[in-house]
């Protein structure tokens, strides 16, 4: 029996400790630790409402226009705020901007690493990269035999220098990397073409949200952003949106295919049993029935069966994390967070993340869950997508359920999310056109009701984001935040159930207790929102290991 203990995991956001017991070459325990203590909710408090979507979406350096929604959305929720159309529009073709460069990111500069070994594109023949390219992403841009050339001689100049840059402290030549050559050279172009294409796409953001990554513009009731739609700035939006479905189209969803032909077995690991979306992306006036991808619940995979969702019935449990207060928790809406640091002990307090539960079981949020509910409900340009993915890597709808279902699910919604903003500017320019310029609640502050409750909901990129306020007298009573990797990533909860990660890393084969790269696939599928060390215990002969991976 092995003790691994990978602290922090790199390339995510935030810090993470991961622990798991190997036997037999499995992982046969686990357990998640977010390791870095916030407290965004305590410094709201007092505070003027208005002041909340700037402040929230200073807890991380990612996912920020997602806080800023949930908490104008809360904010609009304890007000009664009436939303415009054309602030529905706006907000969600930001959301849907945050989508499609999150998880360009994720795609090619978080995860890839744990699939693609960067040294083999030293070996690899750039005219069989050329014909591979040709093959799988015929319709790609800069796809020669002299663009892999100078791909695989930068990539030699790295090594030579002795550093690889970016690419430093992998597990290169593990044997759990599985693509040839030409397509890990391959791959290392398309990170680098992806490391340029999200520059532009990250000022989609800036366009109608005034800058990035923090954005300026939300405001109660719609957005603030009157003198942006114009013709060109609006056009500008729409070309940048195009500019990036091309490379949604014609690059991510070929490498993503292309990556998985190779990888079919992780459609057997990994997976979980219970799923939760909020549901998002209004396509019209009414929420939660005009959301593009639906709001549910699945219990134990069955899809034919999607619960509706019921917030009254969550709770943040925190027998095993580093609070005060009753194990069995409280919901949201009447949520503590009170620090009460102990000691790290995986049998008794481990984690600052409590443990979120729906109906008293562990839910996993995210890409898949949405796909799946979506799926399950019968979206069209869900299910056309999942079937067609399914199709071209000839495997069973089982395979959802594993970490190359989540990684494929990130795609298939970036695809979808992608092509439906397209539909919302028709939207916005019809209503322009028709001379409706309203875009937020006309009402000014001191007409707003001065004490309220209200929650907002909605689903980002790394899954069910929900935020709780209470209003007193103009001023923030009280405020709950749970996030994604509060539901993916949390602790056991009081009844020592695993958390969804933990869940998911049982069975994970390891080949080399040394080199845990299986481990990182798993955890980075879920795209942890959480900061570059790896420390490795072997309880056979109490050895320490210590190294770093990027």
């Amino acid at each position: 029996m092995a003790r691994v203990v990978i602290d922090p995991i790199t390339r995510i956001e935030g810090h993470l400790k991961i622990e798991v017991e190997v036997d037999g070459k499995k992982v046969k325990n686990a357990w998640s630790s977010g390791t870095l203590f916030r407290g965004i909710e305590l410094i709201l408090q007092g505070r003027d409402p208005r002041d909340a979507n700037l402040i929230t979406q200073r807890a991380c350096g990612v996912c920020t226009y997602v806080h800023s929604l949930a908490s104008i959305r809360a904010v609009d929720s304890a007000l009664g705020s009436q939303l415009a159309d054309n602030g529905r529009i706006i907000r969600t073709l930001l959301h849907g901007s945050q989508y499609l460069h999150d998880h360009l990111v994720h795609f090619y500069h978080l995860h890839a690493l744990d699939w693609v070994d960067i040294v083999s594109a030293l070996k690899a023949d750039p005219k069989k990269t050329e014909a591979l390219a040709a093959k799988i992403s015929p319709n790609a841009h800069g796809e020669g035999v002299n663009d892999f050339l100078e791909v695989q001689n930068r990539l030699k100049k790295f090594v030579a220098s002795g550093q690889l840059g970016p690419f430093a402290n992998g597990y290169w030549g593990h044997p759990a990397y599985k693509l040839p050559p030409e397509a890990n050279l391959l791959a290392v172009a398309h990170y680098l073409a992806a490391l340029r294409q999200q520059t532009r796409t990250a000022k989609l953001m800036a366009i109608f949200g005034g800058k990035n990554p923090h954005i300026q513009s939300m405001t109660t009731g719609g957005v603030t952003c009157a003198m942006d739609l114009t013709p060109d700035r609006i056009g500008e939006f729409k070309f940048l949106w195009k500019e990036t479905m091309d490379f949604v189209d014609n690059v991510y969803i070929p490498d993503l295919l292309a990556v998985a032909s190779y990888y079919k077995d992780w459609g057997r690991i990994g997976g979980t049993r219970n799923f939760l979306a909020y549901g998002d992306f209004p396509m019209g006036p009414k929420e939660p029935e005009d959301f593009l991808m639906p709001r549910g619940v699945i219990f134990n995979r069955n899809l034919a069966k999607i619960e509706p969702l019921d917030v009254a019935l969550i709770t943040e449990q925190i027998k095993h994390s580093w609070y005060e207060g009753s194990p069995e928790g409280l919901n949201p809406a009447n949520g503590e967070t009170k620090p009460a640091f102990t000691k790290f002990d995986t049998n008794a307090q481990y984690s600052w993340v409590k443990a979120p539960r729906y109906k008293n079981q562990p839910m996993e949020v995210g890409p898949l869950a949405r796909v799946l509910i979506a799926y399950g409900k019968g979206v069209p340009a869900v299910k056309e997508t999942v079937d067609m993915v399914l199709k071209k890597l000839a495997v069973p709808k089982a395979a959802l359920f594993s970490t190359l279902g989540r990684t494929a699910a990130r795609g298939i919604e970036t695809k979808v999310i992608g092509d439906a903003m397209g539909t919302l500017l028709v939207q916005l320019v019809d209503n322009i056109k028709k001379g409706d310029l309203n875009i937020c609640d006309p009402r000014p502050w001191e007409q707003m009701p001065a004490n309220g409750m209200g929650a907002g909901l909605n689903d980002v990129p790394r899954g069910a984001l929900g935020h709780w306020i209470t209003v007193k007298d103009k001023k923030i009573a009280s405020y709950q935040m749970v996030v994604p990797s509060t539901w993916n990533l949390g602790p056991r909860d009081a009844a020592d159930k695993m958390g969804p990660v933990e869940e998911a890393l049982v069975g994970t084969p390891v080949a080399d207790p040394k080199r845990p790269v299986e481990i990182l696939r798993t955890v980075h599928s879920f795209d942890p929102c959480l900061a570059c060390a790896i420390h490795l215990i072997d309880t056979d002969n109490d050895e320490l290991y210590k190294f770093e991976v990027v």
